[in-house]
């Protein structure tokens, strides 16, 4: 058993410089010449993105330590076996090919040594005659009315992802087919999308890959009888679902055509298969051209991680500022705020990427990690943020980075509104760099000294400026290929395996027989506190059973 990266010298050497510079102001560091070069010298570019790092506790001399802690453990020969296609997703005995997806069939790309290129093409060419079908009315619901409502049932990867990406780009798109999306089994989720669509052209998209989800599936069987109820013949249901699988005889038991599932493959986890089949919902929401303009997106980032010395590689960047923070000045969680309404979205879905993916106390070889694995990831869109939150993260006993992202082009050019935006997103950045001293309070004019100390801004709190020159789906691919990217970076640091999910297993384990209790099955040992939260929704079940 190991220590993973922590008995590196460059881990050791990267610790006692993290002392040196931990009380420094990045104030200072701004100042004159020095902080020219630091403003044009902490930026990089790739795919259209334009990362200003320059506002992060880090000197010449981190960044350097950074880059040879990621030579010295193995960041780009991890990187070459994933693209590579060999097993890093070590625990499943699998590769994680997601750049597959989006990429050109000369790129070559191969799964354990098996070409994958046709197979994707195949089912993108499916994945595009179905979304011309169903968005030029030539697929219609059973008594020949046009789709006009889309409904994506499914959880986690299969959901959030293609959800995030049909808010971002809805005002590209007028003409598809509305997009709604159930992930929850709360029956609150379903019930609140049906009430307002009408069955006869309504389709629904039932996503999981082995067709044995629970919430996906109690989803999927209510809207099944939904259909029944409102009209729609048994012999007709196919009209009205199709499935995203691996599981060809439960869809086909399900009643869906066999020859209306869209399959994917083992090599594409859940968080990063908004790619795959899994973006259907995506291709029928904004069309199949745009649907192939985020995978081109993709496709530059993943070039971009590939072929980019490390000093201007932006995933790298990113996935070693995020280690500095975590494991050398020990912070425990990250900000995002999106200044662009329509990816209120993304900060939920990278909670699921980073959290999902390192979210792991064990390193590869099953050894206890030697120190703290994801942050807490979380925010919302900014202006509303600031009126929110912000407090905290200017003021509050405890420091975070901030992620700003920002699209330099506006979504929607209402008269004098995108520079209001931009300008607040740059200022909240500038203030926390600087902060604000008592003198610079006293200097406003304020005279009560008792109220100095509560304006008073600590400052020296980091953050990123990502810019993209527009939200469209070229932008947004590239956006979150350098995410997954980024995940990536961070798991090879922390020595984890960012590619398996087993934390999620044991709940959905316990939760069946706990079901079945409640259904009146037989009772089984718990804890005295589950099982009395038990007897109380047992009580109560006349409400809510049958």
């Amino acid at each position: 058993m190991s220590d993973g990266s922590r008995s590196l010298p460059t881990w050791q050497r990267l610790q006692a410089h993290a002392q040196t510079i931990r009380h420094a102001h990045l104030r200072d560091w701004f100042d004159g010449q020095q902080g020219e070069a630091r403003g044009a010298g902490f930026v990089a570019e790739a795919a259209g993105l334009t990362l200003d790092y320059a506002k992060n506790r880090v000197t010449d001399t981190t960044m350097a330590l950074l880059f040879a802690l990621a030579d010295e453990a193995g960041v780009s020969a991890r990187r070459d076996a994933m693209y590579r296609g060999e097993a890093v997703n070590t625990t499943e005995r699998r590769a994680a090919l997601h750049m597959a997806l989006r990429a050109w069939p000369e790129d070559g790309f191969h799964a354990q040594g098996v070409a994958v290129a046709g197979d994707v093409a195949a089912v993108l060419a499916q994945m595009e005659r179905f979304a011309y079908a169903v968005r030029g009315g030539t697929w219609r619901g059973w008594n020949g009315r046009r789709i006009t409502d889309v409904i994506n049932i499914g959880i986690g990867g299969s959901d959030l992802g293609p959800r995030m990406v049909c808010r971002a780009l809805a005002h590209l798109d007028t003409e598809g087919p509305r997009l709604h999306f159930v992930a929850n089994v709360d029956g609150s989720d379903l019930a609140a999308v049906l009430a307002r669509l009408d069955a006869a052209s309504t389709l629904v998209v039932v996503c999981s890959k082995t067709f044995t989800t629970l919430e996906t599936m109690a989803n999927a069987h209510t809207a099944r009888t939904w259909f029944l109820l409102h009209g729609v013949p048994q012999a007709q249901l196919a009209s009205h679902f199709v499935a995203v699988s691996t599981n060809r005889q439960a869809v086909a038991a399900f009643g869906i055509d066999p020859a209306n599932m869209f399959p994917f493959w083992d090599w594409v986890g859940g968080r990063f298969s908004l790619w795959s089949a899994v973006g259907l919902s995506i291709a029928l929401a904004v069309g199949f051209a745009r649907f192939r303009q985020l995978l081109d997106g993709a496709r530059a980032m993943d070039r971009h991680f590939a072929e980019a010395d490390a000093p201007q590689n932006m995933p790298m960047i990113l996935g070693l500022l995020d280690v500095w923070y975590r494991s050398f000045l020990g912070t425990g969680s990250r900000c995002v705020a999106p200044y662009c309404e329509p990816l209120e979205l993304l900060p939920a879905f990278l909670q699921q990427l980073e959290m999902e993916s390192n979210g792991k106390s064990v390193q590869l070889d099953g050894a206890a990690a030697a120190q703290g694995t994801a942050p807490v990831v979380w925010g919302t869109t900014g202006t509303n943020g600031q009126h929110a939150y912000f407090q905290m993260v200017h003021q509050g006993s405890h420091w975070m980075p901030v992620d700003f992202i920002a699209a330099l082009e506006p979504v929607h050019p209402m008269p004098g509104h995108h520079g209001k935006l931009l300008a607040n997103c740059f200022a909240q950045g500038e203030a926390l760099l600087r902060g604000r001293t008592a003198q610079e309070v006293r200097a406003l004019g304020v005279q009560d000294e008792a109220l100095v100390p509560h304006m008073v801004f600590e400052g020296n709190r980091p953050s990123n400026t990502l810019l993209l020159q527009r939200l469209d789906p070229y932008h947004l691919g590239a956006l979150i290929a350098l995410s997954e990217h980024r995940t990536f970076v961070q798991g090879v640091l922390w020595n984890i395996n960012s590619f398996d999910q087993w934390g999620v297993e044991l709940g959905k384990q316990l939760a069946a027989p706990i079901a079945c209790e409640l259904d009146g099955g037989p009772a089984r040992p718990h804890d005295a506190s589950t099982a009395g939260l038990i007897r109380r929704a047992l009580a109560a079940a006349s409400a809510w059973q049958g």
